[in-house]
């Protein structure tokens, strides 16, 4: 799911950003392991990537972009691949060992994540848990909406964005839990009368981050781990909200999980199951608390002052179940169901990008 990296991440030096665009990535280099990831976890990588670099004597190279572009990348290199590890969110990840992308690779270190949360035969584990979210700006926004309803209020027309569900998870997302809370068709009908607040769509979600710190928007989707890291950790002006079906009922979402695989015939697996084993260790999984992540591995608690923030921020939300072999088969009729009946003739931008700098 599209998360491009914020224009006001601070904590990231030109230079550091630049490694981990797209753009900056040359052909695979004999000595380098390349990662291919959704974006949202920028400072966990820059924080524990160094010390395996130095251990294995192997530099990552990192390409980022929304989960369904990083699947896209690697489904047209599919025959000759330049990555040899994928970290996306659902249901990209299933698409990407529905169709082949992934090697089966039982990391010792996937015996601590639960089953429900990782292949059987391997394909992908989930990396950093995560739940789906909203956003506002706390700044401008002082009363949050509570119900999908209150988003329909005329104070909003113009005013809210969120990601393209054909390029982004986060993006899918609002369709999978409009779905399960509403029924597909009412779903649809929501969203197609939501659109006409709508000022455009991005790519990815990340960027949404930026725009809504900016005032450029008032509303947006996002998931809790980015949003928290990107408030703590990149000085921007976001706040996570959870929204409820109809009121005096509960808010609601559901897990979306960064799940971590082994790309199929990668031009340096050897480097790539030492990465996912690095990745996977319990003192990889210690320190994604920091970022707001929740470890995937049932061994490492969500502790710390960051994980009581996480705790605090789902206190209450209810959380729902996903069949994502179900939302694996409704994927492309949802896409273009979103394109014909949202979108329509509107010629609204629905690939709005961070601009090159």
């Amino acid at each position: 799911m599209t998360r491009k990296i914020r224009l006001a991440r601070k904590l990231l030096p030109t230079l550091a950003v630049a490694a981990f665009t797209a753009a900056a990535l040359p052909a695979h280099a004999a000595d380098a392991v390349v990662l291919y990831t959704a974006d949202g976890l920028e400072n966990l990588y820059k924080d524990v990537l160094p010390a395996f670099e130095k251990k294995e004597g192997v530099k990552v190279n990192i390409v980022t972009a929304g989960s369904g572009e990083v699947v896209n990348r690697a489904t047209v290199e599919k025959d000759s691949p330049k990555a040899d590890v994928l970290v996306t969110l659902p249901p990209f990840i299933q698409q990407a060992s529905q169709t082949g992308l992934l090697q089966p690779y039982q990391s010792v270190n996937y015996k601590n994540v639960p089953a429900i949360a990782k292949a059987p035969d391997g394909a992908w584990a989930t990396f950093v848990n995560n739940y789906f979210s909203f956003a506002i700006n706390p700044d401008v926004t002082k009363t949050a909406p509570k119900t999908f309803a209150d988003l329909l209020h005329p104070s909003y027309n113009g005013k809210l964005a969120y990601s393209n569900p054909a390029t982004a998870g986060d993006g899918m997302a609002v369709i999978i839990l409009t779905s399960a809370l509403m029924g597909e068709d009412n779903a649809f009908n929501y969203l197609k009368t939501l659109e006409q607040s709508a000022k455009f769509h991005t790519k990815g979600t990340g960027y949404l981050d930026v725009l809504l710190s900016r005032n450029e928007i008032a509303f947006s989707n996002g998931d809790l781990q980015m949003d928290l890291d990107d408030a703590a950790n990149g000085g921007l002006s976001i706040k996570p909200v959870f929204l409820s079906h109809k009121a005096g009922e509960a808010p609601t979402t559901f897990q979306l999980p960064y799940a971590i695989g082994l790309i199929k015939s990668g031009p340096n697996q050897a480097a790539g199951k030492k990465l996912i084993d690095y990745l996977m260790s319990a003192d990889v999984q210690a320190k994604v608390p920091d970022i707001y992540g929740i470890p995937g591995r049932s061994d490492v608690p969500l502790a710390g002052k960051n994980g009581e923030t996480v705790k605090q921020a789902i206190a209450g939300v209810k959380l729902i179940p996903v069949d994502w072999n179900h939302v694996m088969e409704k994927k492309a009729g949802w896409t273009e169901r979103w394109k014909r009946e949202v979108i329509g003739d509107s010629g609204k931008q629905i690939e709005v990008v961070k601009p090159k700098s």
